[in-house]
């Protein structure tokens, strides 16, 4: 499913739509870090 939020990185649906501001960052910040990796 596509994502309608516009938060998931990846273009598909991830369940990033029901966290808060504060969650979706954290959420984002250890997807960034575990892709460098």
């Amino acid at each position: 499913m596509d994502c309608g939020c516009g938060r998931s990185p990846t273009g598909k649906c991830i369940g990033w739509h029901k966290l808060s501001e504060e969650e979706y960052a954290e959420a984002l910040k250890k997807y960034k870090a575990k892709e460098a990796n």
